[in-house]
């Protein structure tokens, strides 16, 4: 396997910048996920990586040589597409040998290949079956077999599970984090599933109109947001944001949001009074907003807020609620046998110790 290396990368479609000086290294055997909204530029600059794209600027590096005038045959990247690219009229078997015969392996080595990647990937009983036989998770894994029978030095995938069903992407999910571990490869993966980001990445890099935002290990990026977009795209439901003013009583601070104030801890009183008479966009995400009534820790004075129930979400295991503060709109997650209703007035306590605040200005984070 190998690194990959992007050095700042820009892509350009005539005054168009679609990806803008990208810096990125994947080191050998890392599974990294490119994530973010639909026009990011996250896979055109997968498709860079493979050559199917030209570089207007910047290296591409894999392993130890720069391949941006290389073909894509000449990389030594597998990539898996998200309408599984498979020829209808060949069988499972020929469509996983296809590559490998154009490159004039012997018989008895594509045999082996295909059997094997077969075996990980649960295939072996359909290598005599065409695509039309096949259900979306097996198509996928047919695609998926496609790649590993050439032992590339990458693997790359274009949003690969976007066409299967809620149950059969966490699945697959499973079964694409199981193979990276038995083949210890070198995986780039794109996705605008905030969720496969989370539960397959090693690393996740953040994308927003062909920058990246944030790059970092999931729990770093979901607990530490770098900015607002980050912590609002990173999560579900997403995170809640109100404004707030900072403000001064002897020698407590709190973040007064118009209905409601929140005390700020000592740790972060440092990070919060250069702000003091500003406003501030105060984070808080659904779980860290609890119902009073079941909230065990001590409660500090200020940090109660009260409004109405709009809408009751029962999942099963837990409830959203969305409630309405007089000023914001706001989504907490409670109990899965709490009897909320809606029109019912609720009392919330915030966890301050997970509040996130960002500069109204610009959107980073001040708590870094």
């Amino acid at each position: 396997m190998a690194r990959v290396i992007l050095q700042n990368v820009w892509k350009r479609f005539g005054d168009a910048e679609i990806v803008k000086d990208f810096s990125l290294e994947v080191p050998d055997k890392e599974f990294c996920v490119l994530v973010g909204p639909s026009g990011c530029g996250k896979s055109t600059t997968l498709r860079m990586v493979a050559g199917l794209e030209e570089v207007t600027a910047g290296d591409i590096i894999i392993g130890d040589r720069r391949v941006n005038d290389l073909p894509p045959k000449d990389r030594d990247i597998a990539m898996v597409f998200q309408n599984y690219a498979l020829y209808p009229h060949m069988t499972v078997y020929e469509n996983m040998a296809f590559g490998l015969k154009l490159k004039k392996f012997s018989d008895p080595e594509i045999s082996m290949r295909v059997k094997e990647a077969a075996e990980i990937l649960g295939i072996a009983h359909l290598l005599d079956r065409k695509p039309k036989q096949l259900s979306g998770g097996q198509r996928q894994r047919v695609a998926v077999g496609r790649a590993i029978v050439r032992k590339p030095k990458v693997f790359l995938f274009d949003e690969p599970l976007s066409n299967l069903d809620a149950k059969l992407r966490v699945q697959m999910r499973a079964e694409l984090k199981k193979m990276h571990e038995r083949l210890q490869s070198t995986i780039i993966y794109v996705t605008h599933d905030q969720t496969e980001a989370m539960t397959m990445g090693d690393r996740i890099c953040i994308m927003k109109d062909g920058s990246i935002q944030q790059v970092d290990n999931p729990l770093s990026v979901y607990e530490k947001p770098d900015n607002r977009f980050v912590g609002g795209f990173i999560g579900s439901p997403p995170m809640n944001f109100m404004e707030a003013e900072v403000i001064v009583r002897g020698e407590e601070c709190f973040l007064n949001e118009g209905m409601f104030e929140i005390a700020v801890r000592r740790r972060y009183k440092d990070n919060v009074m250069p702000y003091v008479n500003k406003k501030l966009i105060l984070g808080i995400r659904p779980e860290d907003i609890h119902d009073k009534l079941s909230f065990t820790l001590n409660l500090k004075e200020g940090n109660v807020m009260s409004g109405m129930v709009d809408v009751v979400e029962p999942l099963g295991s837990e409830i959203f609620l969305h409630v309405n503060t007089g000023k914001n709109e706001i989504i907490c997650r409670v109990d899965a046998h709490s009897k909320v209703q809606p029109n019912n007035i609720i009392e919330l306590v915030v966890d301050t110790r997970k509040i996130h605040l960002f500069e109204a200005e610009t959107g980073c984070s001040i708590l870094q």
